[in-house]
């Protein structure tokens, strides 16, 4: 039996990099660029990048409502830096448009520029001990509404979530091969594999 089909958004960010660090853990990948690259994916990842550049592309390729059917059908979805902000609840510095499907609030760029960016250790109860996350002009957790789980936190913030089958982080797990962050999305997928393929999810 075949490995199960991820998505990678493509349109801009370091989607290459998280093909890489799934497909590291076993997993086959395809980039997602049009609404037909959505067929038969059993997973999606919305990679780091700039978000305001990625909303646009999203128009452009008239792939904001497909991408969105998706990401509402249940699929296993992992989300990180920009990614997570495209999914926030909430977007502040500026306030800008979003998939609504985490209840969190974030601040875009709330660790600072590029000058602030760096690896730190995660505070974590589920991830290995000694388990670090690098940060690249990251987002910052304000708040976090019930019925998401806060996974790892910095310096008392929450960085990693869980809500349901969405998992967002703050920084950039993809930068290290079998990132147990990674691995928890791969096992996320595979437990998802048993199951039948969403109907939205096997929209063209």
């Amino acid at each position: 039996m075949s490995e199960p089909l991820v998505g990678v958004l493509a349109l801009q960010g370091d989607f290459d990099e998280h093909e890489v660090a799934l497909q590291a853990l076993g997993l086959r990948t395809r980039q997602i660029r049009r609404a037909a690259d959505l067929v038969g994916l059993r997973g999606i990842v919305l990679p780091g990048g700039e978000s305001t550049t990625m909303l646009r592309l999203l128009d452009v390729e008239g792939l904001w409502e497909p991408l969105g059917a998706a990401l509402r059908s249940g699929l296993p979805v992992f989300a990180t830096c920009a990614g997570m902000i495209l999914l926030a609840a909430r977007v502040e510095n500026p306030q800008q448009r979003s998939y609504a499907l985490l209840p969190i609030t974030v601040v875009r760029n709330g660790y600072g520029r590029q000058l602030h960016s760096g690896t730190f250790a995660l505070e974590s109860t589920v991830l290995p001990a000694g388990t670090t996350g690098t940060f690249i002009r990251a987002p910052r957790i304000t708040h976090v509404d019930g019925g998401c789980e806060v996974l790892a936190r910095r310096g008392g913030d929450p960085v990693l979530v869980q809500c349901g089958p969405i998992l967002a982080a703050c920084f950039h797990p993809e930068l290290a091969l079998r990132h147990p962050v990674c691995a928890r999305f791969a096992a996320m997928v595979r437990e998802q594999e048993a199951a039948p393929a969403p109907a939205a999810a096997m929209m063209a």
